[in-house]
């Protein structure tokens, strides 16, 4: 079956149907991974986005149980070159294209996905109407700016009740706020000895503060932090209690509760191949991301908090400190599965810092 991707500015890309059906509006963005679709199509943040993969093969290795990173994607589509349907791998238990119809996933192949990529690059990220019907690009035009842009994305995939994770020979007691934390998250924190309480995103402080935590983890999400003003007022009434460490939304969260700002970027950085410069240490790290928004740096002047990473490409900022709170978050994710390991050793930061 046919299938369009008609963009807000009326440029028509076409393909052939996989996954879910039904027509949607959503942002169109481009991850440069090699590997990781799996990872990529279920981790929360992707939410209401759809996603052009750069590279051209797609779907080959299947989807495996133990490899994702929610329960219940939530991506908006996923639109690639080529479409492997009959997976070569012997961990592979279902196809990506039956997983993304059973959550209702549209999928689109055939797609010509480095002229798009470019467009992105060119133009930046814009809407579009993924769509089986035969309209002119006037009425899907339409039918895209009538479309409002949703503000719920993170209340959508933050788990509703308190959950416990507990770690084999836990020695430290972590509480998490889930904006839409991925899987690995909770595996890197239980391998250093850290059970997990993941609270919802709407927590207040003085709930965190009755668990008891050693410290306090803001997890990664979907769409602005501006829509979770609530999540930053309670990180701000918890600086100085506890250890806090934040990563992507988290980072950003950490940001707006210290008194930066944030903008939207162009296109966002996604995939597995950012270089960022480590200031306190000069190295250089390969890592993994996956944001559509950045922290202004000039908003931190007058700040408690010190850039600590760059990136290379653009010169966004990429992490923050404050010592003298025992806080640190930074834009990339260092759990990423599978995805560069360079960062690891953040999430040993923050055990030291509750051992402290």
């Amino acid at each position: 079956m046919k299938r369009r991707i008609i963009l807000e500015d009326g440029e028509v890309y076409a393909g052939e149907a996989f996954g879910g059906g039904g027509e949607r509006v959503c942002e169109v963005v481009f991850n440069t991974s090699v590997v990781g679709y799996q990872e990529i199509v279920s981790d929360p943040s992707y939410t209401d986005q759809a996603i052009v993969m750069t590279y051209p093969l797609i779907g080959n290795y299947g989807m495996a149980a133990e490899d994702y990173e929610s329960d219940a994607p939530s991506a908006g589509a996923l639109i690639v070159r080529e479409y492997n349907g009959e997976p070569s791998n012997f961990r592979a238990e279902r196809t990506l294209g039956e997983v993304m119809e059973q959550y209702g996933i549209p999928g689109v192949s055939g797609v010509d996905t480095r002229r798009l990529t470019r467009s992105i690059r060119d133009k930046g990220s814009r809407r579009a109407l993924i769509t089986d019907r035969d309209i002119s690009p006037a009425e899907a035009v339409k039918i895209i700016k009538s479309a409002p842009v949703p503000k719920d994305a993170v209340s959508r995939v933050s788990g509703g009740e308190i959950r416990r994770f507990p770690a084999e020979n836990g020695r430290f007691h972590v509480v998490a706020i889930d904006c839409g934390m991925k899987k690995n998250i909770l595996r890197s924190l239980n391998a250093r000895s850290c059970s997990v309480t993941v609270v919802p995103w709407n927590t207040r402080a003085e709930e965190i503060e009755k668990l008891k935590p050693d410290g306090v983890f803001i997890s990664n999400g979907p769409g602005d932090p501006e829509d979770v003003p609530g999540t930053v007022r309670t990180v701000r009434a918890l600086v100085g209690k506890y250890p806090i460490f934040g990563i992507c939304l988290g980072h950003q969260i950490v940001s707006l509760a210290y008194g930066g700002e944030t903008y939207k970027l162009k296109f966002g950085h996604r995939g597995g191949n950012h270089p960022v410069k480590n200031l306190e240490t000069g190295k250089i790290e390969i890592t993994s991301q996956n944001h559509s928004f950045a922290v202004r740096p000039e908003s931190l002047a007058g700040t408690r908090l010190t850039v600590t990473h760059v990136n290379l490409l653009d010169n966004t900022v990429e992490g923050v400190r404050c010592d003298a709170d025992r806080v640190f978050s930074v834009q990339y994710h260092p759990e990423s599965a599978p995805g560069p390991q360079d960062s690891a050793y953040l999430f040993d930061r923050f055990v030291e810092l509750m051992e402290g």
